[in-house]
């Protein structure tokens, strides 16, 4: 369904972006795995994607730093003449009580979460607008939908991610690029996977399929949305969470 498309996944080393990435591969787009910490694990999603006939780069960027940022897509565009699709996925959690919460806390996640999407859709937009043709996916969260105690950094930029993709897909629709949104519940991933064993009891009695979440079950959803089957799908936020919201 991605025959010889361009796909930047960011924050692809682990978990759900790691999973994007792997299906964007099997479905014959040539892949960009964005990192920031990890390059170990970076290099063995590339060498998984490879050995499955795939084709995949890693780029190591701090997608809160705008320079950072633009120097990507500059090597993006060096290297590959277009960028197809985006998967802005690199986020962070540093949970706790507002109480509790310093400004660092709190901004650090919005910068990671929020600012890093600005920056990278701001840079794919210059080059999908002028090949009038592109896909652009957000993820949000659950959360950024109905809240959550002792996530009011994580949820507030979750949330923004909401507003910020329904308003670009207004700005963009003409030039025939879309902009969709994500919202996943409790997925199996490297972040949930700290939480005590108690708190996912509890969130498991919130989820009607009574089952938590694949980054695969993630993953299929970008795939659609990246393909031509989502010709005509711009603005939306697709909830995937069992139920749970």
């Amino acid at each position: 369904m991605l025959q010889g498309k361009v796909a930047l996944v960011t924050g692809a080393s682990r978990g759900i972006g790691r999973a994007i990435a792997l299906s964007f591969a099997r479905e014959g787009a040539k892949v960009i795995i964005n990192y920031n910490g990890n390059q170990e694990k970076a290099l063995g999603v590339k060498k998984e994607i490879e050995q499955h006939g795939g084709n995949a780069e890693i780029y190591a960027c701090n997608v809160s730093d705008e320079t950072s940022v633009k120097e990507m897509f500059d090597f993006i565009q060096k290297e590959y003449g277009t960028i197809d699709i985006l998967v802005n996925n690199a986020g962070i959690t540093k949970d706790g009580l507002i109480l509790k919460m310093s400004e660092e806390e709190f901004q650090s996640v919005m910068d990671i979460n929020l600012k890093g999407t600005f920056f990278c859709a701001k840079y794919a937009s210059k080059q999908m607008m002028k090949q009038r043709s592109g896909r652009i996916i957000n993820m949000s969260s659950v959360v950024g939908v109905v809240g959550n105690a002792g996530q009011v950094n994580y949820s507030a930029s979750k949330a923004g991610i909401i507003g910020f993709t329904k308003s670009l897909a207004k700005e963009l629709g003409s030039r025939q690029v879309t902009v969709n949104a994500i919202a996943p519940g409790y997925i199996d991933t490297d972040m949930t996977k700290q939480l005590p064993e108690a708190i996912k009891e509890r969130i498991l009695e919130t989820i009607p399929m009574k089952r938590i979440g694949k980054p695969e079950d993630i993953a299929e959803a970008c795939v659609f949305l990246a393909s031509k089957k989502a010709d005509y799908i711009t603005g939306q936020v697709l909830g995937i969470n069992g139920g749970m919201a």
